[in-house]
């Protein structure tokens, strides 16, 4: 729907249309034909569209010219010898649902126990979440696990293994059952419960028609329509809200398309959504008045609440990666990186077409392990994680470490972009290093956010990812496809090193020993990592709450959201916060996720939107179907 489309006054309107915002305004939408519900989202529409219905397209988006990102340049940082990182956020109809990496993975259990025990937010513990992140999914696969009520078998949201199955992931489940002895396989690692066993792995892909499964597709365009009371408003960046005598009562947006200044303004007669991310959500509240005292003040805007946590305790999954040589003729992404014909393209497009599976109706992620340490790894990992781990994982024995996967694709440099690579990918679940964002306009919402991520500024998260690397690399070189380290790809150790890279015929027997690493390349390794870690998904998330009373101390300071998203401003201001894709104590987006989960954060934004629709079905006096 284009802006001259939209009507004076909706119900319920949605400022953000990511996955959380698609999941609750589709289910309201479906609940009470009655209601007129506005979501409007900055980014583009995405309906049927190749590049993101077909999952293996998902790399080509990944571009520094992509409409569909966001990509948030933050402050040179000192933890990343003066690096200024880019963090990309979805920005389109689906949000992060229409762009990820589509890995099915779910949190701990005590996660979301955590929540509420923690934390304080009654009715977000695993034993009412687990139930909605059943009936969000189909799980299409014939596991005990579904049998035994672990997945859903009736939801909108497809899970399979995807079209194909990579030799790089069936090499790697055989490499690691032969070289791990310590780590068992299993079926089914995501149960909310198994650690320490390789697994095959899922994807949020559609096993009968190949196409990506995103919250837009099956909330929004399955309803959307002329006679529809559900609309969408694509290219239309939310301003501010509008409030009037302590109450939102609207929205100011403009065109986004042409970054226009122009605001037009749109009114709510019952609720507006605040569900534009942890970037996005943040700003607009900080434009809207509520945010820090100070901050509002420097900016000239209007203060509605002093809310100092607002934009405070961002947090993400770091992601750190190494690239390894494979033969020739192994079947990988990298053929979709760009470099790909038309003509050449087209064949795999007609396979996908008519059968739903092949390289097009993959990720290339098939398999890997949510990892903890034992005692050799406790010593590896050094006396600033030991502190960690005895304060927060030693007795949650549901919560992972970190998590590798291989990848069929290079990612990062590489020599030859016509070459045949593969990659493992790892990131810590929980990391210690917190960051922040602020607007720095008050009345231009094109102004860029002054943006500090805070990545590796806590020293344990740097020590998990260099075991973390020792670790999946130990596996990667024991495989047959194995070819030897992508120097740019890798630490770059001394020549004489027993770590330095190698160009290989073959990998190195099962049996071969580990890697010795020096101290001098333990400091390759971190000097690699602080030159190239990124984030792993395409959304943050913000805890509002203070830092160092996150883990097993209830956080008062700085709370800003309480159990049914409504804020707990004195003033009462009719504001919900959408659940994004990861978590925080802010609307309901990913930003109002209290801690961290140990998982990619799709997963826990679909049951946030589902929860999201219960509380506000609730609210307003309306029955959701079961």
């Amino acid at each position: 729907m284009s802006a001259s489309g939209v009507g004076s006054e909706y119900d319920i309107i949605f400022a953000g249309g990511g996955t959380v915002a698609c999941v609750a305004a589709g289910r309201l939408a479906e609940a009470d034909p009655s209601l007129r519900i506005l979501l409007i989202e900055q980014g583009p529409d995405t309906r049927n569209l190749p590049a993101h219905i077909h999952p293996a397209r998902f790399i080509a988006n990944l571009v520094p010219t992509s409409s569909v990102f966001t990509f948030h340049v933050a402050q040179p940082s000192e933890a990343l010898l003066g690096r200024a990182p880019i963090v990309p956020a979805g920005r389109c109809v689906g949000g992060g649902s229409c762009v990820n990496f589509m890995v099915y993975t779910r949190a701990a259990a005590s996660d979301y126990d955590d929540w509420e025990t923690v934390h304080g937010n009654t009715g977000w513990g695993s034993k009412d979440l687990i139930p909605l992140l059943q009936k969000v999914e189909t799980y299409q696969d014939d596991l005990s696990a579904r049998e035994e009520g672990m997945h859903g078998d009736s939801g909108p949201i497809k899970v399979s293994f995807g079209g194909v199955a990579t030799e790089v992931g069936k090499q790697f489940m055989e490499t690691a059952r032969a070289y791990d002895k310590k780590h068992g396989v299993t079926v089914d690692s995501n149960d909310f419960l198994t650690i320490n066993a390789y697994s095959r792995w899922m994807k949020y892909i559609d096993a009968k028609s190949g196409k990506r499964s995103d919250a837009a597709h099956h909330f929004i365009y399955n309803q959307e329509s002329a006679d529809s009371n559900l609309h969408v408003l694509a290219n239309a960046a939310v301003h501010r809200i509008i409030i009037k005598e302590h109450r939102a009562i609207g929205v100011e947006y403009a065109d986004s398309s042409d970054h226009s200044s122009k605001l037009n303004s749109v009114y709510a007669k019952q609720l507006v959504v605040v569900s534009a991310g942890a970037f996005g959500s943040p700003a607009i509240l900080q434009r809207s008045g509520i945010g820090a005292s100070q901050l509002l003040k420097k900016l000239d805007i209007n203060e509605q609440v002093d809310l100092p946590g607002v934009g405070e305790n961002y947090q993400d999954h770091n992601l750190g990666f190494a690239t390894y040589f494979v033969p020739d003729r192994t079947e990988t992404l990298d053929v979709f990186s760009g470099h790909l014909g038309e003509d050449e393209l087209k064949s795999y497009v007609d396979r996908w077409g008519q059968h739903g599976d092949g390289l097009l109706a993959t990720n290339g992620i098939d398999a890997g392990i949510k990892l903890r340490p034992n005692e050799d790894d406790l010593k590896e990992l050094g006396p600033n994680f030991t502190r960690i781990w005895n304060n927060y994982y030693k007795d949650a024995p549901d919560k992972p470490v970190m998590m590798y996967v291989p990848f069929a694709s290079h990612y990062g440099p590489v020599p030859d972009p016509n070459g045949k690579y593969m990659s493992m990918l790892w990131f810590p679940e929980y990391p210690e290093s917190i960051g922040r964002l602020h607007i720095t306009s008050g009345d231009d919402w094109r102004q860029p956010l002054y943006f500090e991520p805070g990545y590796l500024t806590e020293p344990a998260d740097l020590d998990i990812l260099r075991w973390a690397y020792k670790r999946s690399r130990e596996v990667a070189r024991r495989m047959p496809l194995y070819r030897g380290e992508v120097q740019q790809g890798h630490p770059t150790f001394s020549p004489n090193s027993e770590a330095a890279c190698v160009s290989r015929d073959g990998p190195v027997p099962v049996d071969a020993p580990d890697i010795a690493y020096t101290a001098e390349d333990n400091e390759a390794i971190h000097d690699f990592l602080r030159n190239t870690v990124l984030t792993w998904k395409t959304d943050g998330h913000m805890r509002h709450e203070a830092k160092g009373q996150r883990r097993r101390s209830r956080p008062e300071a700085q709370r800003v959201w309480d159990d049914k998203l409504e804020s707990r401003w004195s003033v009462h201001i009719s504001l919900y916060a959408e659940l994004n894709q990861t978590l925080t104590d802010l609307p309901p987006d990913l930003s109002i996720c209290p801690s961290n989960v140990s998982a990619n954060t799709y997963n826990t934004a679909l049951g946030i939107g589902e929860k999201a629709a219960v509380i506000i079905a609730d609210d307003l006096g309306i029955k959701l179907a079961v």
